[in-house]
């Protein structure tokens, strides 16, 4: 279908890999202004339509058409550079159109006469190529990178994406290509990008689990389905809303069809003999029909059943744990915590604070300077880390599975074969005769969250469990999580997966600072908000109340603190009895959780209690919240 004013053409694009059709004959375009958010399953080739789109991989048949003079940006999942190069290098690097301007600059003052020299000062003008490194630099800072001779080598890969991502902006293209732009990127960077394409005028084609990212960023989302593209005109929230309908009236049609099938193979079995004589097109017709009432509307369900083992009450204590990096990078200092049963706790910070060596060291991957973790007998971990299972690349996807059991138990009696195993996790039994090094990245996480809840943990550290899973397998990750029968730790920076997942966060500022807050990430920044609002009304309190009192030199002397807002009577009395009450409903909580595990309640009284929980927690974190906010005003 053309578009207006359009920057990209797409028509009949074909692409297969091997017997697999990734996608048959779609057709799409990209017009001046549209953000398109790009949503599909993992391995049905949303990677590859993007490096079609930016002439790194070929295609089987059909057009793509950019508008002429058109320049595009392309920030690639992986980003390679050289090791050796320094991080500005990094920016000079990939072949964009002012860079080849320049080097084409450095080449002629190279020759003897300099031939052409004129033509090419003119055309740096106009690219204002003069600019490029300091607008390399101005960006850079901006993404908090700020060691331009760095090598390469020495980045981590936060910082990494972080160089990519500016050698993109830097020439603010008109259309900018992102294939999974916040992964490996702290809460802190994925704002601002947020912020920034929002308020930029660049057309977007973006791949992206953020589902955030895609509410606040996108105006279009595509959805590669089946073969085929779909489009709706709107933001994920729309997008959730029309999907849904589209596959209800796809499963009505196809019921429909079915019925009518059945009536059509009575017809065509009668009479057998003189089957040549019916009428073509009824026959024609028929055999269309057949295929739509075969067609499965298929919404693949990716239940996670699995049984976790019995956990006792004690969880773990980190009892005054302090661990450092030499003086200027402090992880952890004196840190005291006990973690409770059935806990479902967030880490959040920016990279390089230390939230992946506490998971370490919870687990015994790594040493504490000084103090101890105290960890359950009875606690099993299952632990998803951040860089994955190496897996043998030669072996078949069943067989992965079956070198750790050949059946999974279920619970109650019930357990799944290695096989039925995988189809739960989408992956078909075709699927699961593939070989590992045929997977995608996103295949591979799918494999290895597999292999980690098949052992039947009953604590579950998930260090970044949502880079490179589909929007698909988060959804019913989220819904597992929230009703598994354990313990559960998340590190990561996706905001919806945290949202939905945890209770409360460990907020690690650096340098050995954490704070413990009641509430998922959503309440937290609104509270942080608050409080930095708070913070510059004060602050544009303080000086005029200095102004007013230069007279008073007893007034002038007294420290700022004292000139802050004190609790009112009622406040107070409000804090206090927030305080007992909130000691009376922990109290609560922990004699309705003792009881749950008792095992000596009725069916009633089991029903009763599991409904009291839920409402306990939830008065629990209302209360808190509210405290805080009082403490803050007192403190």
């Amino acid at each position: 279908m053309a578009i207006v004013n359009p920057y990209l053409q797409v028509e009949g694009l074909t692409k297969s890999v091997g017997d697999r059709v990734l996608f048959n004959r779609i057709s799409f375009g990209i017009a001046e202004g549209q953000r398109v958010g790009l949503i599909a399953k993992n391995g049905t080739g949303k990677s590859t339509l993007l490096n079609i789109l930016s002439g790194k991989d070929g295609y089987d048949e059909g057009s793509i058409v950019y508008r002429r003079d058109l320049e595009v940006g392309y920030l690639e999942q992986t980003p390679y550079y050289p090791p050796e190069q320094t991080v500005i290098e990094a920016c000079f690097s990939h072949g964009n159109a002012v860079t080849r301007l320049i080097k084409e600059y450095e080449t002629c003052m190279a020759v003897p006469g300099h031939p052409g020299l004129d033509e090419i000062l003119d055309r740096m003008e106009r690219a204002k190529a003069w600019d490029y490194e300091n607008r390399a630099k101005q960006i850079l800072s901006q993404l908090k990178i700020y060691s331009f001779d760095q090598k390469v080598s020495t980045l981590s890969g936060g910082q990494l994406k972080r160089v990519a991502l500016a050698n993109v902006l830097i020439l603010n293209p008109d259309l900018l290509i992102l294939d999974e732009p916040t992964n490996h990127l702290d809460l802190e960077m994925i704002e601002w990008l947020e912020e920034y394409l929002k308020r930029s005028r660049l057309s977007l084609l973006m791949v992206t689990h953020d589902r955030y990212f895609l509410d606040r960023v996108c105006s279009v989302i595509w959805e590669l389905d089946d073969h085929t593209m779909y489009t709706y005109r709107g933001n994920y929230s729309y997008y959730l809303q029309k999907r849904q309908e589209r596959i209800d009236a796809a499963t009505a049609e196809t019921a429909r069809a079915g019925n009518l099938y059945r009536t059509e193979l009575e017809w065509m079995r009668r009479m057998p003999c003189a089957r040549g004589h019916k009428a073509r097109y009824r026959k024609e017709a028929f055999y269309e029909l057949e295929k739509v009432a075969k067609r499965k509307v298929e919404e693949q369900n990716l239940s996670l059943e699995v049984k976790s083992a019995y956990i006792g009450s004690k969880i773990f204590e980190a009892e005054y744990v302090s661990k450092s990096y030499g003086p200027d990078r402090v992880i952890l200092k004196d840190f005291f915590y006990t973690f409770s049963r059935y806990e479902k706790m967030g880490i959040v910070g920016n990279n390089g604070t230390g939230k992946s060596t506490f998971v370490k060291m919870l687990l015994g991957l790594e040493k504490p300077d000084s103090g101890r973790f105290v960890v359950g007998e009875t606690v099993r971990f299952g632990y998803y880390s951040q860089e994955g299972l190496a897996f043998d690349e030669q072996l078949k996807v069943i067989d992965v599975v079956r070198n750790i059991a050949e059946y999974i138990d279920l619970g109650g009696g019930r357990r799944l074969s290695a096989m039925q195993f995988l189809q739960h996790f989408m992956f078909s039994p075709q699927e699961q005769q593939n070989y590992v090094y045929k997977l995608s990245g996103g295949e591979r996480r799918r494999l290895y969250l597999c292999t980690v809840l098949m052992r039947n943990p009953n604590f579950l550290v998930l260090d970044e469990p949502t880079n490179d899973l589909d929007i698909v397998t988060l959804q019913i990750l989220e819904e597992y999580l929230r009703h598994f029968k354990g313990c559960v730790i998340v590190v990561s920076h996706d905001r919806y997966f945290m949202d939905k997942v945890v209770d409360h966060l460990l907020v690690f500022q650096g340098q050995g600072d954490v704070r413990d807050f009641p509430g998922n990430y959503t309440q937290y920044r609104e509270w942080q908000e608050e409080k930095e609002r708070f913070e510059r009304e004060q602050q544009k309190v303080v000086p005029d109340s200095r102004k007013n009192a230069e007279t008073d030199s007893s007034r002038n002397s007294r420290p700022s603190q004292e000139r802050k807002r004190k609790l009112t009577f009622k406040e107070r009395r409000e804090m206090e009895a927030l305080e007992q009450e909130i000691a009376e409903l922990e109290a609560e909580k922990k004699a309705i959780e003792e009881a749950l595990c008792s095992g000596t309640l009725s069916v009633e009284e089991l029903t009763e209690k599991s409904k009291r929980l839920p409402v306990v927690n939830d008065d629990i974190d209302v209360k808190s919240m509210r405290w805080l906010e009082l403490s803050e005003i007192e403190g």
